[in-house]
């Protein structure tokens, strides 16, 4: 049965105005069924920014600096509740534009809408272009001192604002921003009253290394086993072709890439990336998250693998370019790109220096594949191969342990300490492989987004969406309901 409250938020129940051009502020609309698909407003960058401590939890280091936020009032009335997005790794204008979750019910609850930028991504860089450069400055890269800057920011907030003292304040995030939100109710349950967690993988840290790999397979393999069977074969026809003399040089052509390989894992690392890539944004509807994309890019992208027009394959170089004109579909489907960059995957606005260092400290997703229950290429995980290669890089070797004694999750039932917290993860999303996905106690319920990829219900109401993701918003309304009262 549907919720009373929810049965009448959903009924439609618009009062329209017009008054100099402009719409009244609706206390009630029918937004969970459709809205705008992005945002992409001067709401997402009218920025602002607060003076954070660079670290939160000594008394030494008194330096500085400036995190940016975006701050909007058009619903809020005195009193009611603030919306607050944690940020995640990437510009913080980047998952404005694409959690239109939190504008479409900002107007069912009058509130304010705040999303703040993780340090050390966007701008919000503590020693600007040096805060990379030196263990000395990467050190305070942390998901506690990003926070910590939350509380603080939020503290501000609260002081700053005439009749915004006691606004409750519900946290939202994806993906890392869902664990932050998670972690934020955690830590500071003072500060939040609850929070929606989307796609959080928070146990992903000691989840069977193979689930994501055997996730993607699944979300392509329902839209054609040919396909899998190609991108299985692919691996040793790479192999194969850049064994042979001026090889790499003829995948460089074949794949248009803007420099010529070095290796061939440099390619196979690439693709490997763009297929789990594929699956986390396996959207009903086209989208520019990651990159400009058609509606349900893993379909779009099999039927060009798997395409009558080419011929029967007869060698490695027919099944090479069964996958080139795959890659078109994620790296190039508006047709404006001249060549690759092995070295880029998605959007400039993730911040994917940042995440290395992140997973090279406090956040350790181990990866594998076998190459029999999923399409990829057999890949061990090998920890200290993994810890070598983190030292190397940043002089610091993982702790995989410490997400768990600093939050807890090792065990789920150690997350029945805590409260007011949902947890929603899609089918589709390979991220989910690390989700909550069983409720722990009545205040942490396990949503199923059926038929939903990355975080699909944080995004804006579409016509397009699945009806699973209209029943999860009812849901996330009702409880946000629960919470602030």
């Amino acid at each position: 049965m549907i919720n009373t409250t929810i049965f009448k938020i959903c009924f439609l129940l618009v009062l329209i105005q017009i008054s100099s051009a402009k719409w009244t502020k609706p206390r009630r609309l029918n937004i969970l069924k459709h809205s705008s698909n992005h945002i992409r407003d001067d709401r997402c960058r009218q920025f602002k920014t607060f003076t954070q401590k660079v670290d939160h939890f000594g008394y030494v280091n008194m330096d500085t600096y400036q995190q940016r936020y975006t701050l909007n009032t058009d619903y809020w009335q005195s009193g009611k509740p603030i919306f607050f997005y944690a940020g995640n790794e990437g510009d913080i204008d980047l998952f404005c534009d694409n959690t239109g979750f939190m504008w479409d019910i900002a107007p069912l609850f009058d509130a304010m809408v705040v999303f703040a930028e993780h340090r050390y991504y966007g701008q919000s860089l503590p020693y600007g272009n040096q805060s990379y450069s030196k263990p000395e400055y990467t050190r305070y890269l942390t998901s506690g001192q990003a926070l910590a800057d939350y509380a603080y920011l939020l503290d501000n907030i609260r002081s700053s604002i005439k009749g915004a003292e006691q606004s409750p304040t519900v946290v939202f995030g994806g993906s890392y921003g869902g664990m932050l939100a998670a972690y934020f109710r955690m830590k500071y349950p003072h500060v939040v009253v609850g929070a929606h967690a989307a796609s959080a993988p928070i146990l992903q840290m000691t989840t069977p290394c193979e689930s994501f790999s055997r996730i993607v397979t699944q979300d392509f393999q329902q839209e054609s086993p040919q396909c899998v069977d190609i991108i299985r074969s692919s691996w040793d026809a790479i192999n194969r072709i850049a064994a042979a003399a001026g090889g790499l040089r003829r995948l460089s052509a074949l794949f248009k890439l803007c420099r010529p390989l070095q290796s061939a894992d440099e390619l196979k690392n690439w693709l490997l990336d763009m297929y789990g890539n594929i699956a986390m944004v396996d959207y009903p509807y086209a989208t520019s998250f990651l990159a400009d994309l058609p509606a349900f890019p893993a379909r779009v992208f099999c039927a060009n693998v798997t395409a009558s027009s080419f011929d029967t394959i007869n060698d490695d170089e027919d099944i090479v370019r069964r996958i080139v004109k795959g890659t078109n579909v994620f790296f190039n489907y508006t047709g404006q790109t001249d060549c690759f960059d092995t070295g880029s995957q998605g959007s400039p606005s993730l911040g994917d220096l940042g995440w290395s260092y992140q997973s090279c400290s406090e956040f350790v997703m181990p990866m594998c594949s076998d190459g029999v229950n999923d399409m990829f290429e057999k890949q061990d995980w090998d920890f200290q191969a993994f810890s070598d290669m983190c030292f190397a890089a940043w002089s610091v070797r993982p702790r995989l342990e410490w997400p768990y004694i600093e939050y807890g999750g090792k065990n789920v039932t150690d997350l029945r300490y805590y409260s007011n917290i949902a947890f929603t993860n899609g089918n589709l999303d390979p991220w989910s492989s690390g989700g909550l996905r069983v409720t722990v106690a009545p205040t942490l319920p396990a949503i199923l987004v059926t038929g939903g990829a990355h975080h699909l219900d944080l995004r804006a109401a579409n016509k397009a969406d699945p009806p699973s993701v209209l029943q999860v918003r009812q849901q996330i309304v009702a409880l946000i309901e629960t919470w602030i009262s």
